[in-house]
Formats: C-alpha cells, sequence, structure tokens
C-alpha cells in the first residue's frame, strides 16, 4: 500500500482515483492494522465475501481494473504490481504498467493503453461452469467458517480449489484459514515452486508503445 499511496499522490491532482479492496474473508479484523498502517489518502475497502473477486473474474492479488469517468472498464482485470520487490518468484515488471496507467491518466481515451469496446468484451466473457461453481462451494465454505464450523469448510474450500485451480485468491484464503500443512497438505510457496517457473497471473498484454522523451 505505501507504494500505491506514493503513486496516488503523483497523480490524484489529474483527476485519477485509487480504490484498494482487501479481499480477506476475516474483515477488517485481518485486513483493517495493514490498511491503519499505511495511512492511504485513496479509498481502502475490505470484501469480506469476496464479492469483487467474482464479479471481476480474479484469480489473485494484486489485480488492478480500470474504469473511466463514465463508470466504463477499459482494461479489466490485470496483475497490477506497484514495485519489483516479489518479482524473482512472480517474473512480472511494474514498470510498464505503471507507465500504461500514467498515459492514461495524460491522454485519457485516446491512450493507447485503453481497450476499445469491442476488445474488451472478447476478454470480458462470462466464467464458466465450473468456476460459477467453484464461487458457490468458496461461497459456502466462507459462511460454515464464519459460524465456527471450520472443519466442515474446508472439503468446500478444496472443491473451490479442484474447480478452479488457477485461482489463487481462493487458495491463499482457505490456506490462512487452517493449518495449511495439515489440512490441505501445502502451502502457498510450496504451490508456487511447483509451478516451475509458469506463471500464475494469466499473462499481461500491453501494446508496445515506446516512450515519449520529456
Amino acid at each position: 500500500m505505501p507504494g500505491w499511496q506514493t503513486f496516488y499522490h503523483d497523480l490524484n491532482d489529474k483527476n485519477f482515483e485509487i480504490i484498494s479492496i482487501a479481499q480477506d474473508t476475516g474483515g477488517a479484523k485481518d485486513a483493517a492494522p495493514w490498511i491503519t498502517a499505511a495511512k492511504p489518502d485513496y479509498t481502502a475497502l475490505v470484501d469480506d465475501k469476496h464479492l469483487v473477486t467474482q464479479l471481476y473474474n480474479m484469480v489473485n492479488v494484486p489485480t488492478a481494473v480500470w474504469i473511466n469517468e463514465k463508470g466504463m472498464i477499459v482494461r479489466p482485470n490485470e496483475v497490477a504490481y506497484v514495485d519489483n520487490r516479489y518479482k524473482a518468484m512472480h517474473g512480472v515488471d511494474a514498470g510498464p504498467y505503471l507507465d500504461a496507467i500514467r498515459d492514461w491518466v495524460a491522454n485519457g481515451d485516446r491512450s493507447a493503453f485503453v481497450m476499445r469496446e469491442q476488445e474488451v468484451k472478447e476478454r470480458l466473457k462470462p466464467p464458466s461452469a465450473e468456476r460459477a461453481m467453484a464461487d458457490t462451494e468458496f461461497a459456502l465454505a466462507e459462511y460454515l467458517h464464519k459460524n465456527g464450523k471450520g472443519e466442515d469448510a474446508i472439503a468446500h474450500f478444496k472443491e473451490a480449489q479442484r474447480l478452479d485451480p488457477d485461482n489463487w485468491n481462493y487458495k491463499r484464503q482457505a490456506w490462512a484459514l487452517s493449518d495449511a500443512e495439515k489440512n490441505y497438505g501445502t502451502t502457498f510457496m510450496k504451490e508456487v515452486q511447483k509451478l516451475n517457473g509458469k506463471p500464475y497471473y494469466p499473462p499481461r498484454k500491453l501494446p508496445d508503445v515506446k516512450k515519449q522523451p520529456n
């Protein structure tokens, strides 16, 4: 969050806003200490039901969506790191994406990084039947966990992972809510290592635009 705070300060006088949404089943209890410590000037929300994950078909964090002044999505969800501290693990360079945001802020709809309506529609495909069932299983698991039935929730967390194996949001939350080694036979880092270099984000597709000299 501190990185986004700095980025926001650089651009917030240019009609640019950030809304961050923590995807934490534990809600404010888990997310609030991080938000309080960061002291962001931008809007910071907590989504303990993972509605944003489901509505925007997100599979990991950090993920961002660009929405223009008319409320229209002009870039659907994609990986959005603010720095390269974890680049050795995920292999994603933060710089090009941050430059793309700056270009969008400067040029609006004329930015080369703004997707045209047809391209947005192609990227925003309806979720598959498996994803829809995974969302249902995950919601049921969350309900059970929040109502003191953590052991019963595990089977449904596992089923959500089986139905949508590329959804790291669902994996990470399930593992964080119990003993991952004991109940799932794994950990986040073990699963990342199993990928053996394969990215756990869908590839980011930015147009090849040369930066103009200042």
